[in-house]
């Protein structure tokens, strides 16, 4: 059991000149301890609102020194009514001082355990006023204490061993960010992916071998559909691995499964896609960077015929809106220490402008939340490619007008290198499913690009230059 500590008044009381106190936000004047009830609700007032302060008793309420009788019962009672009634408990300095030449209590308190509760409600310092918390506000509190122990980014990754670590991808990153490697177990610690020698979740998820052996939402997945609704699917993948694995495949299937036209420069010709990089590389970083890891979802990434969606799991974070971030260009990271090491590579601003420069890319891109999950959808051109021009230079179709997607392209590539190519072959060297591929060929049949000369067996494929 806790003994209470408290100062033991000395045999003279200390003298202690000085001008007339004034009640503040932080201090509170008791002409007696007759009023002790009222001073212990005060006293968690203040350190709900400050976390410190001081009280006098002896002193009325507009300053006057009146003096009380202050013995070592005195000091000893008011400590005790204290232990009994503030929660969380705190220990406060109590000194007998001769103010005036008349003896006052001077009580000393401070505590960051807030909310502390009096007689059991809990109140707050406004002014020179003790004011009742209502529920809201106290909820409030409860979730800034908590902030940071239900953060998912910085808690122990239990099972996670400094061999489960990748010290090829930590010298990449560290590399980069323009630091130095010394060891791995040194290395995470510098960057704060250790707590106790223990491993974070972060630490996992940024530079795991295998993170998805850990978490089951290192997890990205992505389909294409034929539609604008999710009747009919031409090729879905799954990819699992570190975060920075994860952002790039994302970006490198959408790419590969949307029109891409060219601007010519000069001499060179430059591949544009549809959606604009920059955008793209943006809202999937953001995905990944702000989604909620308590959800076991995965990031989704969705490809219709006339939009692209990103969605992630968790709503925007620490009641911010839409309208707020547009307008204040304000930001909360619910995965601070993520944001903090991606915001050291140049993946993202400390100022939280990312939905700013997507719209600055895509002024058409809508955002919007659905059952806590947070959308990006980007409008798809369409033919609208095939004219447009981009910075001065025109953009041209792939084949002489012909819109087609870098997948098909691809096939188109392979097929011209090797006319007698099996579907097997295609599926094995692009990595997507057959049924995807036959759907590729059924339209780069229908737009006359290809055609099948011979029988299935022992043909081959002609590509048709235009």
């Amino acid at each position: 059991m806790m003994v209470q500590e408290f100062k033991m008044p000395k045999k003279e009381p200390e003298t202690k000149l000085m001008v007339r106190l004034q009640e503040s936000e932080t201090l509170e004047l008791k002409k007696s301890t007759s009023e002790l009830k009222e001073a212990i609700i005060s006293i968690a007032a203040i350190l709900n609102k400050h976390q410190k302060g001081e009280l006098y008793f002896g002193i009325r309420n507009d300053g006057e020194v009146i003096g009380q009788q202050v013995t070592e019962n005195t000091i000893r009672g008011i400590s005790q009514v204290i232990s009994e009634h503030i929660e969380p408990k705190i220990f406060p300095q109590i000194n007998n001082l001769l103010i005036e030449g008349k003896s006052c209590a001077k009580v000393e308190f401070d505590g960051i355990e807030k909310p502390y509760f009096a007689y059991g409600r809990a109140y707050i310092r406004v002014g020179d006023e003790d004011k009742q918390l209502s529920a809201k506000e106290l909820e409030n509190i409860f979730v800034r204490k908590n902030k940071d122990k239900l953060r998912w980014d910085n808690q122990i990754c239990e099972k996670a061993r400094l061999d489960d670590i990748s010290s090829t991808k930590l010298k990449i990153f560290l590399k980069i960010a323009g630091l130095k490697y010394d060891t791995l177990e040194n290395s995470l610690e510098k960057l704060k992916l250790m707590h106790d020698q223990q491993i974070l979740n972060t630490a996992v998820i940024l530079f795991g071998k295998n993170p998805q052996e850990f978490m089951a939402n290192a997890k990205l997945r992505c389909a294409v559909f034929a539609g604008t609704k999710t009747s009919s699917i031409i090729d879905m993948n799954e990819f699992e691995g570190d975060l920075f694995y994860l952002i790039e495949e994302a970006q490198k299937y959408v790419l590969k499964n949307i029109h891409t036209g060219m601007r010519v420069e000069g001499l060179r010709r430059i591949d544009i896609p549809e959606i604009d990089k920059e955008a793209l590389r943006e809202a999937v970083i953001n995905a990944f960077c702000h989604r909620d890891y308590l959800e076991p979802d995965s990031v989704n990434i969705a490809i219709f015929t006339d939009r692209v969606e990103i969605r992630n799991p968790g709503s925007l974070y620490g009641g911010l809106t839409l309208t707020k971030i547009l307008k204040e260009n304000v930001s909360k990271r619910r995965n601070e220490l993520i944001a903090e090491l991606f915001h050291r590579v140049h993946f993202i601003e400390k100022w939280g402008r990312g939905i700013e420069l997507i719209l600055s890319k895509e002024p058409k891109t809508i955002f919007k939340e659905v059952a806590d999950i947070f959308y990006t959808i980007f409008e798809r051109k369409k033919e609208g490619l095939s004219e447009s021009k981009i910075g001065g230079g025109q953009i041209s179709g792939q084949i002489s007008g012909q819109i087609i997607s870098k997948m098909q392209k691809e096939i188109l590539g392979l097929l011209k290198a090797n006319p007698k190519i099996s579907r097997a072959e295609l599926t094995a060297k692009l990595n997507i499913n057959p049924s995807a591929i036959q759907k590729h060929i059924n339209t780069l049949k229908a737009k006359s690009l290809i055609k099948r000369i011979g029988a299935a067996k022992g043909g081959y494929w002609e590509v048709i230059d235009k």
